[in-house]
């Protein structure tokens, strides 16, 4: 069972993780056994699984904690987010993910789709069965709707060069926060503590994906397809505009014109020189900032958590988000 190297150095934590990889493994059953395949590859092939982490990690706060069920929130996580993989994919249209060929590049858009959906019906089954409240239940059902209407909001937004930052902030605040800020907030009511501490965690959660989405569309004008393990500057095709690029055009915007208004011809040259207007313009470095701007803020409420051998690990595991290559 492969487990990302980062979590080597929390022996405990490691184990747990693989616990909850174990009990994923065991919820996934279809009669297409080539598509379970391929859910179960997609499931083993490195991905850093940090947002069940952060649940078992927020879990340990509580009186009421129980291993078992926190496995469990931490699998629903996970499997939730297997499940906007597989549709950001399809949207995308992208051939890799995590170095390994996509479902819809290897079965098709509709396989695809309906292999998602089903990922969503095992994560809310997982949390019926192991949820104690229906609050619980509550909080993750608003969750996947605010999730949604982030992926809505991205589409609503494509090949628009008057995208704002707010626009930007929006739109990732749904998409990649909310499953983050989820994940801590569940954990910590899991563990049985009180309305005003799980919501300390959920802003936690939530300025910890801010922060890791910014790094992502960084790295996806900074890094090879190779290293990064998922095409790159896929976005720019897609006529999804974040970070690096809207900072770039309020620098410039005549300097992209011409290319962005091609919208679905762009080519690979032309990506390759919204990559190189990016970078010179000072794109990067201002996306930068504004990740490293949402760390300090996740870290000032970290800070506010009880002292136990957990928040060091969510402080040393939240700093190296920021300083992440791939």
């Amino acid at each position: 069972m492969q487990i990302h190297p980062m979590w080597e150095a929390y022996p405990e934590l490691q184990s747990e993780l693989m616990q909850t990889i174990e009990l994923m493994d065991s919820r996934i059953h279809l009669r297409n056994k080539s598509i379970e395949h391929a859910l179960m590859d997609m499931m083993h092939t490195g991905g850093k699984l940090v947002r069940p982490a952060f649940t078992l990690l927020f879990s340990t706060f509580g009186e009421d904690h129980d291993p078992r069920r926190a496995r469990a929130f931490a699998a629903a996580i996970e499997i939730l987010h297997m499940a906007t993989l597989i549709h950001d994919d399809v949207i995308d249209d992208s051939p890799k993910r995590r170095g390994q060929s996509t479902i819809q590049s290897k079965y098709g858009k509709d396989v695809a789709v309906y292999a998602g959906d089903y990922l969503f019906t095992v994560s809310f089954k997982l949390l019926t069965d192991y949820s104690n409240s229906m609050k619980q239940m509550q909080i993750n059902t608003n969750g996947m709707e605010r999730i949604l209407m982030g992926e809505i909001d991205q589409m609503h937004l494509r090949y628009n060069q008057k995208i704002t930052v707010r626009n930007y902030l929006t739109q990732i605040s749904g998409k990649t926060a909310q499953l983050f800020a989820l994940a801590c907030y569940s954990g910590a009511l899991e563990g049985g503590q009180s309305e005003r501490f799980a919501r300390n965690c959920y802003y936690i959660g939530s300025h910890i994906g801010m922060a890791f989405q910014i790094m992502d569309d960084i790295l996806d004008y900074s890094q090879t397809a190779e290293s990064f393990g998922k095409p790159v500057l896929e976005d720019v095709r897609q006529g999804i505009y974040s970070a690096p690029l809207i900072y770039a055009m309020r620098k410039d915007h005549s300097a992209f014109q011409v290319l962005l208004e091609k919208k679905e011809k762009i080519t690979n040259e032309d990506t390759i020189k919204v990559q190189q207007l990016v970078t010179d313009l000072g794109g990067l470095d201002e996306a930068q900032q504004l990740a490293g701007k949402y760390t300090r803020k996740a870290l000032t409420r970290i800070n506010q958590l009880p002292d136990s051998p957990e928040k060091k690990i969510i402080r040393k595991v939240t700093m190296s988000l920021l300083d992440r290559t791939i």
